[in-house]
């Protein structure tokens, strides 16, 4: 059989895997020109029945214990007025329940694990019809079955649903303080090992340390609308003056929170974050299925990524097991997500209303500690 999977991102790579360890060939489709070329994002917490699981299924799960950072399961939770509601230090002894991993490194050591002529790099994928692959470039392929791990603005999903990602009401700005340990000493102790979260007041400060040196920080606006970056007046071309902005937007917060905004270098990349129907689910069609962000896209609290990894592997392997009866494979595979991740989805919306309420802070307390 011919898989063809539309996207070398963490779910689509640990699809390749699980079934190059099966002997079954795959070839990923990436519309970017190398692997270098974007910045992959920050950390991310990989959990131990999710993402870890996936990688025990890929054979990988040794590697990852070499690049993980347990202390990066640390959390300091605040409210705007400096009050510590939270703080969790991570023994040196703790179980990796869900450590942190820079996903640049997590993306290499998959895509070191499959054959490099596995993935082809520059394959903008435009469309597909009757078994044939169509890319931007004029160039085609076959395949028997198609598999979309293609993200949020997924294209594949488009020969399964109709649904499309909707605007959450949420809008973030990413900033970073490089060398925070070197530039900022005393931000870099209050921020300490893993992440530190400032929540209320319908916004929102996170900043996260990196296993590069850096950290970065996500600033939160709750219940805008979905062209919110392009009309909060935020002159985003301007770095210095749009710092001096986010800041007058933070005011009245503890001068702590405003001196990591002023810290942060020129890049500043502003986004609107939207999520796909929770449940959603289509018939099951021959030939074309989805995993991850273009099956489930959820609001960025920690799941996504997990979940995309375990989409991967237990498509791999139930292709594995009904190598000669493509349909059900897709369809076992089908039944078990959407169970999984409905469930999952609706948490993570659960963690977004938290997240945008006025007493914020209060609530995530009561999340991380239930009575």
């Amino acid at each position: 059989m011919t898989i063809a999977v539309i996207g070398a991102g963490l779910g689509g790579l640990t699809l390749a895997r699980v079934l190059h360890l099966h002997g079954i060939d795959a070839v990923v489709y990436e519309r970017e020109p190398s692997r270098g070329a974007r910045s992959q994002g920050g950390m991310l917490d990989l959990h131990t029945g999710t993402g870890q699981r996936a990688l025990r299924e890929a054979g990988l799960i040794d590697e990852f214990h070499a690049i993980a950072r347990p202390q990066g399961q640390d959390l300091r939770l605040l409210e705007p007025d400096g009050t510590l509601l939270l703080q969790e230090d991570t023994p040196d002894d703790a179980p990796l329940d869900r450590p942190e991993v820079d996903r640049a490194d997590l993306r290499n050591l998959l895509l070191d694990s499959i054959p490099a002529h596995a993935v082809r790099w520059g394959h903008a994928f435009e469309s597909a019809d009757r078994g044939l692959l169509h890319f931007a470039d004029g160039s085609g392929a076959t395949f028997d079955l198609l598999v979309g791990a293609d993200g949020a603005n997924s294209r594949v999903r488009a020969l399964l649903t109709d649904a499309r990602p909707a605007h959450t009401g949420q809008s973030v700005v990413e900033l970073a303080i490089p060398d925070i340990d070197l530039t900022h000493p005393d931000l870099a102790t209050m921020v300490g090992r893993g992440n530190y979260w400032v929540l209320g007041n319908g916004q929102s400060l996170a900043a996260q340390r990196n296993g590069d040196g850096r950290v970065r920080v996500y600033l939160s606006f709750y219940n805008t609308a979905a062209n919110w970056c392009a009309t909060s007046g935020i002159p985003f071309d301007d770095p210095s003056a749009a710092r001096a902005h986010l800041i007058d937007l933070f005011a009245g917060w503890d001068s702590r929170f405003t001196a990591l905004i002023a810290a942060c270098g020129d890049t500043i990349l502003p986004r609107s974050i939207t999520t796909l129907p929770v449940g959603l689910t289509w018939p099951s069609t021959p030939g074309v299925t989805l995993l991850g962000d273009a099956a489930h896209l959820m609001p960025p609290v920690g799941q996504g990524a997990n979940a995309a990894m375990l989409d991967g592997a237990l498509l791999g392997l139930s292709l594995a097991a009904h190598a000669d009866d493509l349909p059900a494979a897709v369809a076992e595979y089908e039944r078990e997500m959407f169970a999984r991740t409905h469930a999952v989805a609706r948490q993570s919306a659960d963690i977004q209303e938290m997240l945008a309420s006025p007493d914020a802070g209060q609530k995530m307390l009561a999340f991380f500690q239930p009575a």
